[in-house]
């Protein structure tokens, strides 16, 4: 491609050296530079892009994409490379990336899920939904990416602007159609989805998560609403009625808005008539139905789903027919039933509404007296203030809860549950035990387990690792349960 073509995709404040040459690639990564690539010079939250432009010219840089004047040559540009000063370095990222790619979201329709719990249930029912009825979809989420029955390891929960135009690409050209993603606070914030053409966006719900990166929770609100506000006038938005800031993310979206609600007047409504830890029996709009999953967070998330699809213009009644069929996504709500006739649950839910909403439904089912225990833990290097918070929620729906390690990362397990049983009183930390080995931890619970009662393990889900002073270990919270079952 030729630079001139690739500076098209933004406005450039300033270009010092020729435009009219080849480009061989694009990165943001100065390890990944070669002769004739495009280094974009990001400033993250730790590093400064800038400070590593004079290797990559070094390295035969053919163009450096720069947002501070400091870097720019002072006199006329004796090198070959050309300097592109531009207001937002995160943000041409994702325009270039998407014009290197030919511009892949434009030849799909794509839909995107923001909100604090239930982008990754959403969008990945919602592209197994579409593959049902027939059409080829992929998928970009917290769990896995696919590239229609291709897996793609995830590594973020919105891929980098590079790697995200990259694998919409390889969508394309293999045929698909629709894509969904989950689209993260922190991608938002950063620019990465810069440059995409949304047909659809999802509100699911917002309650505390990230404040350690958006510092405020009006800056977390206010970052997810631009996925909102960016929407062309042809896209559609579902948002949730139920949470008080659903009609706030839509208050400026020029696409046309439908609601969601299990509790007031919307466009899609939907009650429980029975439930059990196998699925319940719904009311949508009127119309009864049987699914594979628990819970008024889950009816909240098929009514998502099913205002989605009609949006993207399926027919209601095979809309209900898939849905009907469709299971819990790994480390969402997923049931394992002892023989010993005790069940678990295994969660992803890392945020207090989502540990109250599990623990709710969780008791909604259960046996009259029989008894609930709570594994949970909080992870390392993240908002510390929700740690006492989850804690207490836990406490006050269980009859017993273990706290343990979740992922510590770098910090110290002790310090983190520390922060966990500040939110207990000494009455009730006398009957909470607390085991910093997570194995340990599960092992006591299906210990203590009797017929009929219930094992909570929240915090990890999907995940199949512990991350330990910078160390990645093999750890499943499946495998641990199966294993004392």
């Amino acid at each position: 491609m030729i630079l001139k073509d690739l500076l098209s995709a933004i406005k450039p404040i300033e270009v010092v050296g020729d435009v009219n040459k080849e480009i061989n690639g694009l990165h943001f990564d100065s390890r990944k530079i070669g002769a004739g690539d495009v280094f974009v010079a990001q400033i993250g939250t730790a590093v400064d892009g800038h400070t590593f432009i004079d290797g990559c010219v070094a390295k035969g840089a053919a163009a450096v994409v720069l947002s501070d004047r400091a870097y720019l040559p002072v006199t006329d540009n004796p090198s070959p490379v050309t300097f592109i000063l531009v207001e937002n370095t995160d943000k041409a990222l994702g325009l270039m990336a998407s014009k290197w790619f030919g511009e892949p979201s434009k030849a799909l329709t794509l839909v995107g899920v923001t909100g604090t719990n239930g982008k990754t249930t959403i969008a990945t029912l919602l592209y197994k939904l579409v593959r049902a009825l027939g059409h080829k979809a992929g998928l970009l989420s917290t769990v896995v990416n696919y590239i229609e029955d291709e897996a793609v390891p995830a590594t973020h929960t919105t891929p980098d602007a590079i790697e995200l135009n990259g694998l919409l690409r390889r969508m394309v050209d293999a045929g698909c159609t629709y894509a969904f993603m989950e689209v993260s606070s922190h991608a938002i914030a950063q620019e990465r989805i810069a440059g995409l053409d949304f047909d659809g966006a999802l509100f699911t719900n917002l309650t505390r998560d990230h404040i350690d990166y958006h510092k405020t929770f009006d800056n977390y609100r206010d970052t997810k609403k631009r996925l909102f506000d960016n929407l062309k006038k042809t896209a559609f938005a579902v948002t949730n009625k139920d949470d008080k800031n659903g009609l706030v993310m839509t208050q400026n979206c020029k696409a046309e808005v439908k609601t969601y609600s299990t509790r007031s007047l919307a466009d899609y409504k939907a009650q429980i008539l029975e439930e059990g830890f196998d699925g319940m029996m719904l009311a949508i709009n009127g119309k009864e139905v049987f699914v594979p999953l628990v819970g008024r967070f889950n009816v909240s998330n098929l009514l998502c789903i099913y205002g989605a699809a009609l949006n993207l213009g399926f027919e209601e009644l095979d809309v209900l027919r898939v849905l009907s069929t469709l299971k819990p996504v790994n480390g969402r709500f997923e049931t394992i039933h002892s023989p010993k006739g005790w069940t678990a649950i295994v969660d992803y839910a890392h945020t207090p509404d989502a540990v109250d909403n599990v623990i709710q439904t969780i008791r909604e089912i259960k046996k009259e007296g029989a008894k609930l225990i709570t594994v949970v833990g909080c992870g390392g290097n993240r908002d510390k203030g929700k740690r006492p918070m989850m804690a207490k929620i836990a406490k006050q729906g269980s009859e017993q809860l273990i706290l343990t390690s979740d992922n510590p990362r770098d910090e110290e397990p002790a310090d983190i549950l520390n922060d966990m049983k500040a939110g207990l009183t000494e009455e009730e930390l006398r009957s909470t035990l607390v085991i910093e080995d997570r194995a340990a931890a599960i092992q006591t619970a299906c210990t203590l387990a009797q017929k009929d009662d219930v094992i909570l393990v929240a915090g990890k889900g999907h995940e199949d690792y512990q991350i330990i002073k910078g160390v990645k270990h093999h750890f499943d919270d499946h495998e641990q349960v199966r294993k004392y079952c």
